[in-house]
């Protein structure tokens, strides 16, 4: 199994593992990115990537999972905004078509925000969607 990646007009990067193309559609707003790039200077790692994935739970079904990681897997779509990789498992990439990661830093609130417009709903906690 041969894996290689490229880019597409849009400037995702594809990963291809034996002629399947993985790709999302993900976007990572420049406040959100420069969180990201902040974070990953504090931690001294040049090694890590911003991984987005849906997982079953919550209240309503789905959650959302934010997290480092250093690892690419089978199926990873990945996608660069001006140096901060943005990696979706495959599993994941139908229910985040279209969402937008920004970070909120205000008296009231602050961290990372998934604008989602596949999510038909989310409780009242706002941590979980269906």
């Amino acid at each position: 199994m041969s894996t290689a990646t490229n880019e597409n007009s849009t400037g995702a990067q594809l990963v291809t593992n034996d002629d399947e193309l993985a790709t999302h559609e993900v976007n990572l707003t420049d406040v959100a990115a420069g969180k990201v790039r902040s974070l990953l200077e504090q931690e001294g790692r040049t090694d890590l990537r911003l991984r987005v994935a849906v997982q079953p739970g919550g209240c309503s079904g789905l959650i959302y999972q934010l997290y480092f990681d250093e690892r690419l897997l089978d199926g990873d779509a990945v996608r660069d905004y001006d140096g901060v990789e943005v990696v979706v498992d495959k599993m994941s990439v139908p229910y985040l078509s279209g969402a937008s990661i920004d970070f909120e830093d205000t008296i009231s609130k602050q961290g990372f925000t998934i604008d989602n417009p596949n999510a038909g709903g989310s409780c009242a906690c706002g941590d979980s969607f269906h």
